[in-house]
């Protein structure tokens, strides 16, 4: 098991930062050294789908990894970006990796996550299961890549935000037995970016393709909404959401936000009147597209982003 972090630990020493604005990962390496955690999943090569503003979403994935963007200055900040989909894909192209590469030219090495869909066929907590080993596998190698250990976050998409909100209030319960010496550290993230988020399994707003395949989980209704998870240690969060969302209703943020204030912890909430879902980073000019640029104000004021630059 040591043998196969210290492998690891080459790879990200090994990366070097591209200087193309467009450029793909510095390095990619699967999540898991040996046998994975649960079971299922379809068969065949992974599949890169075109559906309208998801174009470019990935499905059919068996081998769960992380692409790193390592910037050309890192400032020590990382975020491990989550791209959404309903749990039956993974919008990469339309979210994940433009998000990454905003990140990176920030100076924040940006981790975009591959993680197996239910809809797939995989167990209903498989996505819970590799995002907390990517956590873990982040901070447990901290050191190689150039990154504070306490300044690592999260920011997820539409089930996306909904894995994200997750491992933020429930990053402690191990989803899976302990694969080597990387899960002996927390996957709890430090902050988290929660974009038109899934939040709530609970009625009227379990109507979402997300709960669909989380409510073969357990206990679902109240282990798998992020607002009835929420503690006085849950790590700070950023919401943004449209009003107009058609798929997942502006109260999956409001909820957690009222159960951010009432455990008293630090959430910042940014509802915009139009949008829709889906938009990632946004279109210039729409109003939705301001959600970045409000993001990185308010992790500098936390102190998890220590640049100068404003910019969008």
């Amino acid at each position: 098991m040591i043998r196969s972090l210290l492998a690891l630990l080459f790879l990200f020493a090994a990366a070097t930062p591209s200087a193309a604005a467009d450029r793909g990962p510095d390095q990619v390496f699967k999540l898991w050294p040996a046998a994975m955690p649960g079971s299922g999943g379809g068969t065949g090569p992974e599949k890169i789908g075109r559906e309208g503003s998801a174009t470019g979403a990935v499905s059919n994935v068996s081998t769960p990894r992380m692409e790193i963007y390592r910037p050309k200055k890192p400032n020590g900040a990382a975020v491990l970006v989550i791209g959404g989909g309903g749990y039956f894909r993974i919008q990469i192209s339309s979210a994940a990796v433009p998000t990454a590469r905003w990140l990176a030219a920030r100076g924040v090495t940006a981790v975009v996550l591959y993680y197996r869909l239910p809809g797939d066929g995989w167990n209903a907590d498989a996505p819970f299961q590799d995002g907390q080993r990517a956590m873990r596998l982040l901070r447990a190698n901290a050191e190689p890549l150039k990154i504070d250990p306490k300044r690592i976050g999260v920011i997820g998409f539409s089930a996306g935000g909904h894995l994200a909100g997750i491992l933020a209030t429930r990053g402690s319960h191990d989803f899976y037995a302990a694969a080597d010496i990387a899960d002996r550290v927390s996957a709890v993230p430090d902050f988290a970016g929660l974009i038109y988020p899934v939040i709530s399994m609970r009625a009227p707003i379990d109507t979402t393709r997300t709960a669909r395949y989380v409510s073969k989980l357990p206990d679902w209704r109240d282990a798998y909404s992020v607002e009835a998870q929420v503690t006085a240690s849950t790590p700070p969060i950023f919401l943004a959401h449209a009003i107009d969302d058609p798929i997942a209703a502006v109260a999956h943020s409001q909820r957690l936000a009222d159960a951010m204030e009432a455990a008293k912890r630090p959430v910042e909430m940014h509802l915009f009147q139009r949008g829709g879902h889906s938009w990632g980073l946004g279109k210039p000019g729409e109003p939705v597209a301001a959600w970045p640029r409000l993001f990185a104000s308010w992790a500098r004021a936390n102190g998890w982003l220590v640049t100068e630059s404003a910019e969008q």
